[in-house]
């Protein structure tokens, strides 16, 4: 074997097959497209099956790539030597060309050519038959007339070789294995044993069958060969070492938290296995949101999976006590060194991935410290039941962001299980609530007007009209069909002809009234859509009261219905504007208009900046000045999609849609009302941008009235800080500008005050340093100095002492702070502040702990600090050579 880096490992892999005329089709995307039921691609083949399954493929018949593949079935395995939830696949194929010998010929000039193995060290697996399909020995002849020694090629089961769906093409496979230097575990000692004697080089798959529905099967017409190799696994063969992440894809990784946590890789096997964790989680993070896909941390689908990966990943580097810029140091080394070449999609998106994993570490990290108390709390009451109950778990899902699995493991780590089936149980009970929350309306969709008749109809007039005469066709009391609605009563009412907007598409349904002939008077404060595309009339009789079969006036409150629509055209203008400003990746999550006002959800990675939010508003008062004319097509929806029309992802259309277009600004696909012209809108602003989710933001805005009444109430606002600032309106910036400079001083003032007084109640500290096996040591305690004034005493102390051990407590507000600070010449004769800190944090009723270099802990019990600054010296002694 030779020595082999990961990226001369890529390149000779795709050389090898281009020579023999295979063409690098390159790595798709790690996120899957869904076809095959899988979030992510899970192996090298599974791009390529379409075209195994008989789809010509654009490039030919004879293809080579390197795969990432994403797995994390067996997250749990991580943090041993080998186990990976990204890995690289290399691998080549043949779609109907060469075959079995060709196959086995190329595979043995690869091992032993190539990548130098041995021959005495290599052995073959071939599929030995059964009742459905004859032993290939055509594959075994092929492997020994390649090279293989006989001896060492050996026929296993179709559990261990053979390839297939339910039904379509399959056949026998045959692995390569590398074949140890370490003793047979007994006779039958064989490839397939797990001894560790064999290890798995490569696969090679022989799809010469079509399996039929009933089981037969049949020759294929075209034979094809898929070949895959894991490139980790390989990578480790070929330089004679056990451990994936001592090769070249981690051991910068790896050296970084060693430099940023103080402990040695293979020190000790817990924090060997946090680092593991940490280099592994980190690598699959930072190649999913690198990846085209961009994908984003969420609550579900490939999101929670992300979110699980690198909240893991934060909990282990606590344990090492890893600071968020040493874990996006860490990950940058996948970016700028070891996917550098392979992988030029990272460099790209460098800023946007460093960015994302920033976000969510400290989305976490916000929430962790809080969770972790709460989890304690939980499991000191629940340690004598052996198992954290579902509620709980589901509390610290719900409440601190802590994923099931992450509770699942810590829980593990202390001998506990955790209720799953309870953990499900209260989601439901969550989501069952929030249905149960649902207004009436939504009851009336799922429930009273189901069972109507389908000749039961409802035509909506009112894209064209705010008034018409109908006929009552159905009405509904609070929970049940009804035949008259009685002065008082609450209902719903369905007339055969409508004007009513029915609450869709994030456009809050009209309000008005529905007048009987008599007089009757029905307020309608909401329209919704129920079943059978029918427009109910939610509300109140006012006056009188109607009977089915009624002839009623319908009238939309015409004010009500110009605010929404100025909303919702301003809405239309506002997207355009976004991608205009921000790019063509910009798309609609969600939106809402009411008469007050319009919600605007869209994808982006990160909080738009000032300058930014004003160009977008700028740009819809432009279009709002401009007045272009609102033009509504209808259209099918192909016709529509050609023609340029924004859709919403993942919304349903019918066969006709309509087509809203604003000039050539904008054109979507719409089925809200709309003003007729832009200049109706009057006035946009925008009132917030936030984040509501990862890569989701949102923008809440005004238009026409509401604008001016919003301008009118920050006028009167400004008048009343100004008369509190006791200045005038005009003079406000400045004056705040004085008063924060005068502040900033007093602050300043205040705090060297604090500094002197530490340092004057310290005293002369010469007097107490002792020295402990050759290494100066000072314990001592201060009055009333909080954590950053203590470790700002520690470090002068040290310069003071001339290098050593500087303990310190502090009784604040009736809770101690301790702080630990060891010199280099300490550290390297064995002192190690943060297990000195961990040992004494006890004795003052808490807990802490960090580097070896610095660390830090509080407590609450002050009467303690004597006893733990009694207790150091011991400690020490026990630390230092």
């Amino acid at each position: 074997m030779r020595k082999i880096t990961s990226k001369e490992l890529r390149k000779e892999w795709l050389d090898f097959y281009k020579e023999r005329g295979h063409v690098d089709v390159g790595a798709v995307s790690l996120v899957s497209d869904g076809s095959t039921g899988a979030m992510f691609n899970v192996a090298g083949m599974q791009p390529i099956m379409p075209y195994l399954l008989g789809k010509p493929h654009p490039l030919g018949t004879r293809l080579c790539n390197v795969q990432g593949c994403v797995r994390t079935n067996d997250i749990d395995g991580v943090g041993d030597k080998s186990h990976l939830t990204f890995f690289e696949m290399m691998g080549s194929w043949s779609l109907g060309d060469y075959f079995k010998k060709e196959r086995c010929q190329w595979s043995y000039e690869l091992l032993t050519e190539v990548f130098k193995f041995d021959r005495d060290h290599l052995a073959a697996t071939v599929f030995e038959g059964d009742e459905n399909a004859p032993r290939d020995e055509e594959g075994a002849k092929y492997r020994i007339e390649s090279g293989f020694k006989k001896e060492n090629v050996f026929f296993l089961p179709a559990e261990d070789n053979w390839w297939g769906l339910e039904y379509g093409p399959c056949g026998p496979d045959s692995e390569m294995f590398y074949v140890s230097d370490k003793e047979p575990c007994g006779p039958d000692c064989r490839p397939g044993c797990h001894c560790g004697k064999y290890v798995e080089i490569g696969n090679d798959v022989f799809m010469q069958y079509d399996k039929q529905k009933d089981g037969k099967l049949l020759p294929l017409a075209k034979k094809n060969v898929d070949t895959g190799w894991g490139l980790e696994r390989n990578l480790m063969f070929l330089n004679g070492i056990d451990d994936v992440y001592k090769t070249d894809l981690f051991a910068g990784v790896i050296a970084s938290i060693e430099k940023a946590s103080g402990v040695k890789y293979e020190s000790d096997e817990k924090l060997t296995k946090s680092m593991r964790i940490i280099a592994d989680h980190l690598r699959t993070s930072v190649m999913l949101i690198g990846d085209e896909a961009k994908l984003l941390p969420s609550n579900g689908g490939p999101g929670y999976v992300l979110r699980r990966l690198i909240r893991r990943a934060v909990r282990h580097a606590r344990v090492l006590n890893l600071k968020t810029e040493d874990i996006l140091s860490a990950a940058s080394i996948y970016i700028d060194d070891v996917f550098k070449d392979a992988y030029p999609l990272l460099t790209e998106n460098r800023e946007f991935i460093l960015n994302e994993l920033k976000k969510e570490i400290e989305r976490f990290e916000s929430t962790l410290e809080n969770g972790m108390k709460e989890f304690k709390k939980i499991l000191s009451e629940r340690k004598s039941t052996g198992s954290i109950d579902g509620k709980s778990a589901f509390y610290l899902y719900d409440t601190f962001g802590f994923p099931y699995e992450l509770t699942l493991e810590m829980a593990e780590e202390e001998g506990l299980s955790v209720d799953e089936a309870g953990f499900k149980e209260a989601m439901e009970a969550q989501k069952k609530l929030a249905r149960e929350n649902a207004n009436f309306s939504q009851k009336s969709d799922a429930t009273v007007f189901d069972g109507l008749d389908d000749s039961v109809k409802c035509t909506f007039l009112g894209y064209d009209a705010l008034g018409c005469d109908g006929s009552i066709v159905a009405m509904a009391s609070e929970d049940a069909l009804s035949d008259e609605l009685k002065e008082g009563a609450l209902g719903s009412v369905i007339t055969d002809k409508t004007t009513f907007y029915g609450t869709m598409g994030g456009q809050v349904g009209d309000i008005g009234q529905i007048l009987g002939h008599d007089g009757s008077v029905f307020e309608v404060t909401e329209a919704v859509h129920v079943s059978g595309g029918r427009t109910a009339h939610i509300g109140k009789v006012v006056k009188g009261s109607f009977k089915k079969g009624d002839k009623v006036s319908l009238n939309v409150d015409k004010e009500n219905r110009a605010k929404t629509c100025r909303n919702h055209s301003a809405t239309h203008l506002l997207q355009a504007a976004l991608q205009e400003v921000l790019g063509k990746d910009v798309h609609q999550q969600g939106s809402y208009q009411d008469p007050d006002k319009t919600r605007f959800d869209f994808s982006y990675g990160q909080a738009m900046s000032a300058e930014d939010i004003a160009k977008v508003e700028a740009i819809v008062n432009e279009k709002i000045a401009e007045d272009l004319k609102v033009n509504t097509d209808v259209m099918g929806i192909e016709e529509a999609k050609k023609s340029g029309a924004m859709a919403l992802f993942g919304e349903k259309y019918g066969d006709s849609v309509r087509v809203v277009s604003m000039g050539d600004f904008s054109k979507e696909l719409c089925g809200g009302t709309h003003v007729s012209h832009t200049g109706d809108i009057a006035n946009f602003k925008i009132l917030s941008e936030s984040g509501v989710a990862a890569g989701v933001r949102r923008i809440e805005a005004i238009t026409g009235s509401n604008v001016i009444a919003y301008y009118k109430n920050l006028e009167n606002e400004l008048n009343e800080a100004a008369k509190a600032a006791k200045t005038q309106p005009s003079n406000l910036v400045s004056k705040v500008a004085s008063m924060q400079a005068e502040i900033k001083a007093l602050q300043s003032e205040l705090e060297s005050l604090k500094a002197k007084a530490a340092k004057e109640a310290v005293g002369d500290v010469l007097s107490n340093v002792v020295e402990v096996k050759g290494v100066k040591l000072l314990a001592t305690s201060v009055p009333g100095v909080d954590m950053n004034g203590l470790r700002d005493l520690a470090d002068s102390l040290n310069d003071k002492i001339g290098g050593g051990v500087i303990v310190l407590a502090s009784e604040l507000d009736g809770k101690v702070n301790l702080v630990a600070k060891a010199s280099d010449d300490a550290m390297n004769k064995g002192a190690h502040a943060g297990n000195l800190i961990k040992a004494i944090a006890g004795l003052v009723g808490g807990g802490g702990g960090g580097r070896p270099n610095m660390a830090q802990a509080g407590g609450k019990n002050p009467s303690g600090i004597p006893d733990a600054m009694g207790a150091v010296k011991g400690v020490l002694e026990g630390q230092v050579k």
